[in-house]
């Protein structure tokens, strides 16, 4: 394996619209939410791990899970956990991992990849990436995958790319926010946007530099850490000066600043797993459309309903179509699929109600 590849994998989300199987103590990158026999961040470990060796690989989370990721990952060391202090968005966490990334290897690329998507040809994924990876590693440029829309999605932000551009990868004209059903079809019949993945390549001394010209505080404050990156003194040096970070996403910071970012419309499938639903979508269903993870299921009158329960438990339904049906432990979910957007809203009330452990 090339030894100058490295990868931040991205997962100290919370998933609240994964609730109640996701939690703030326990969230969905630790969970198998697929039924495959491996949780969501050891799935993407194994995906990034078939191109970057595994002591590149860094996981980047919040400091509660230290123990959760050392525990499903157990070919990680210590010093491959990134562990924030505090919730700062992506960008601080980001310029953080590039610097130690940096010290280590000033020849390094990297990929940045959220912990919890759903791809089902990895093969295509590498190439795709190691193609971006080409494109870093001789120019200073930033590098996305775009996934092609297959309907006007307005859950996604949108990549809108140089429409005469002939070549693999595009030169990006600018990122657009999500969009309302209108705008979303329009973005699909102009033919050239893809949905915002958020997954991203670069070399270190790249994205260092943009943050250097876009983000000089950000910079500043971190920069003055390159001292104690890598040794027994980095993690008093963040716990001091990481509240300290502007809470700002990797879009706001860099990307919609760059004028040097290209993407690659990506050649695998592609599923963010960000809801209910959408996990349902990936799904094997049964002959009713119910789509079932571990347990036992005998359904009657009973369709298009996303059911999940303890393995080896027996779940019955009857009567109910295009429902949200999760038992685990001490909580059981009935929701409608077609309120999911409003399962956070629910948490919300069930912590005021009952309090916060059950959230």
């Amino acid at each position: 394996m090339n030894k100058n590849y490295y990868a931040v994998l991205m997962a100290g989300g919370v998933g609240s619209r994964f609730w109640p199987v996701s939690t703030s103590e326990n969230p969905k990158q630790f969970h198998d939410m697929l039924g495959t026999g491996d949780t969501l961040i050891q799935k993407t470990f194994k995906r990034l791990n078939k191109f970057v060796p595994s002591e590149n690989i860094l996981i980047l989370t919040n400091e509660r899970y230290n123990e959760l990721v050392l525990e499903q990952l157990p070919m990680v060391e210590q010093r491959q956990v990134v562990l924030e202090p505090a919730m700062r968005n992506t960008a601080p966490c980001i310029l953080y991992a590039a610097l130690k990334i940096q010290k280590e290897n000033p020849n390094a690329v990297m990929i940045v990849a959220p912990s919890d998507h759903w791809i089902e040809d990895e093969d295509a994924f590498a190439k795709d990436v190691i193609t971006c990876f080409a494109k870093c590693e001789n120019e200073e440029v930033i590098c996305t995958l775009g996934i092609k829309p297959t309907f006007p999605n307005t859950g996604f932000g949108y990549i809108e790319f140089e429409k005469e551009s002939a070549s693999e990868l595009k030169k990006v004209n600018q990122f657009r926010e999500k969009p309302n059903y209108e705008t979303a079809k329009d973005f699909l019949a102009q033919g050239n946007f893809l949905w915002n993945a958020g997954i991203f390549m670069w070399s270190v001394n790249s994205i260092v530099n943009a943050f250097k010209e876009y983000q000089p505080e950000q910079f500043r404050l971190f920069e003055k850490g390159m001292a104690y990156y890598n040794t027994s003194e980095e993690q008093v040096f963040i716990n001091e000066n990481y509240p300290k970070a502007e809470n700002i996403s990797i879009d706001y910071a860099i990307l919609e600043q760059s004028k040097s970012i290209y993407v690659l419309p990506a050649t695998f499938d592609w599923n963010d797993l960000g809801t209910w639903g959408s996990l349902y979508d990936k799904l094997d269903k049964d002959k009713s459309n119910n789509a079932v993870v571990n347990c036992k299921v005998l359904c009657e009158d009973a369709q298009g309903n996303m059911i999940r329960s303890p393995k080896g438990k027996v779940v019955v339904v009857d009567g109910l179509n295009d429902y949200i049906i999760v038992d685990k432990e001490e909580v059981l979910l009935i929701y409608p699929k077609s309120k999911e957007q409003d399962i956070k809203k629910v948490l919300g009330k069930v912590k005021d109600t009952f309090g916060d452990q059950y959230a």
